[in-house]
């Protein structure tokens, strides 16, 4: 042992190799994107995938049936069809956020991916009631303010006049599973935390909410846009954000997703309400 000649403290020998330094801009485990480049990638990589997954399903439709006709047929009708799109939509999307995650050096954990607790389905379905209270809610309230708003209009879901065990469960997991896991990782978990990084809280929570819900509108599907869709999801929105900062993790606001979509889905395939 030797001694500092300035401070008279003792130089202590460590055969470690030094650690060295992070390069910079590479935060490890933090968010280290604009506000914007968030919302660009969102924005790109929903519409790239539903492009990507609607091609290939339309490439073997036609490889299958050899006939253009039979193949749209196909597309539209087919259970198989609308799960394998559903599959392979979802499948891109989380692929995207991998690689994203990865090139920029960032881990899961930092857009809430975390070990579930036993607490988190129970949050999920607490805030369900408050949820469709406060729809109900908005829906009176804007339909009294307009009068157009068309309250009975029908979201296309692409599964029609199902039924068996076998459809019913490719519809659950397309339905029930898939799109609740995979939008609350890409929005509540990526571009919430991006813009919660890089803005006002409420700013954030309301650009998050207006993207979801207007991903709801079905624009381009040749039917008038899906305004009540839009209030649904956007309500929605509201209270999954909520879970995922009470939470601090995606898990209660995927168990709040799928019940939703469970309650949906009872009422159109099971019970045949709508």
């Amino acid at each position: 042992m030797s001694t500092d000649s300035s401070s008279g403290r003792p130089f202590k020998f460590s055969s470690e190799a030094p650690v060295p330094p992070k390069a910079p801009g590479k935060k490890q485990g933090g968010i280290n994107w604009s506000p914007v480049a968030a919302v660009v990638f969102v924005i790109a990589v929903y519409f790239i995938a539903q492009v990507v997954a609607s091609l290939l399903i339309s490439i073997y439709a036609l490889e299958r049936h050899f006939s253009q006709a039979a193949a749209r047929d196909w597309v539209n009708n087919s259970i198989w069809a609308q799960f394998f799109y559903v599959l392979i939509a979802e499948g891109l999307t989380l692929g995207a956020i991998y690689l994203f995650l990865k090139w920029r050096g960032v881990s899961w954990r930092a857009i809430g991916w975390r070990r579930p607790k036993w607490s988190d389905p129970g949050w999920g379905l607490a805030v369900l009631p408050a949820y469709y209270v406060l729809y109900v809610v908005l829906v009176v309230v804007v339909h009294a303010l307009v009068p157009s708003l068309n309250v009975d209009q029908a979201q296309q879901i692409g599964f029609n006049n199902i039924s068996g065990f076998g459809p019913l469960l490719v519809a659950f997991i397309s339905l029930v599973i898939l799109p609740p896991f995979t939008e609350e990782v890409l929005v509540r978990g990526y571009l919430y935390t991006s813009l919660r990084k890089g803005m006002p809280q409420m700013a954030a929570v309301l650009v998050t909410s207006v993207i979801f819900a207007s991903a709801h509108l079905q624009a381009g599907s040749g039917a008038p846009l899906l305004w009540i869709a839009f209030l649904d999801t956007f309500v929605l929105s509201l209270f999954l954000i909520f879970l995922r900062e009470k939470t601090d993790g995606l898990w209660a606001s995927m168990t709040l997703h799928g019940s939703k979509n469970l309650i949906a889905f009872l009422t159109l395939f099971i019970f045949h309400l709508h």
